[in-house]
């Protein structure tokens, strides 16, 4: 049986994966947001919200799970966060599962991964696509953010590889810190020409 060519997209903080992933979206390439599904599944009547509650408790509200306490819980705790990380992972994967059974038609899908390389994904698709800026963009758009702080950002770039081994190990690399409309230019062509080695 045929499947489609898995495209596994991925990029450090800031560096637009986001708006990249909503641009082969509009190619017409069906987009898996793996962080997507994780808010669905820990949002008010999410299947996760009691599980959570059980191995985290007051990590939970009537909206769900609270991201920042259980956040606190976790961060810089590694018997924790694996235990978060046995609850949501198989989670996410049987959903991915379901969407690849959708579109088994299509010659192209991606997995909008934040993690892939940190986590091992990049074993588990057929091409890594590494979105990238130059460093100094990617401050500037992390430190817009509202609740962003200098140490902040420094914290969570230490728990990423680092974009430059992310270009070296990427397949293809898209360049966000040039105009939106070459980025997407970029990736139409991209997609055009993965899909087209699928047939």
């Amino acid at each position: 049986m045929t499947r489609p060519t898995i495209v596994g997209l991925t990029g450090s903080i800031g560096m637009g994966k986001s708006t990249v992933a909503a641009m082969f979206e509009r190619a017409g390439v069906p987009v898996f947001d793996a962080d997507a599904h994780v808010r669905a599944m820990q949002g008010p009547g999410g299947e996760l919200v009691e599980e959570i509650e059980a191995a985290f408790p007051g990590a939970t509200g009537q909206d769900g799970v609270l991201r920042d306490r259980l956040g606190e819980m976790v961060f810089g705790n590694a018997p924790a966060l694996a235990r978060l990380e046995a609850i949501v992972h198989p989670a996410v994967a049987r959903r991915r599962e379901r969407f690849l059974i959708e579109h088994a038609g299509a010659p192209l899908v991606v997995f909008d991964i934040p993690l892939l390389f940190e986590k091992g994904g990049h074993e588990q698709v057929d091409t890594v696509v590494v979105v990238s800026a130059p460093a100094s963009v990617q401050r500037a758009r992390v430190l817009a953010r509202p609740g962003m702080t200098p140490e902040k950002f420094g914290r969570i770039l230490a728990l990423q590889v680092a974009d430059e081994e992310k270009r070296e190990r990427a397949d293809h690399v898209i360049d966000t810190g040039v105009p939106l409309v070459e980025t997407e230019k970029a990736v139409r062509e991209l997609a055009a020409r993965l899909g087209l080695a699928q047939k």
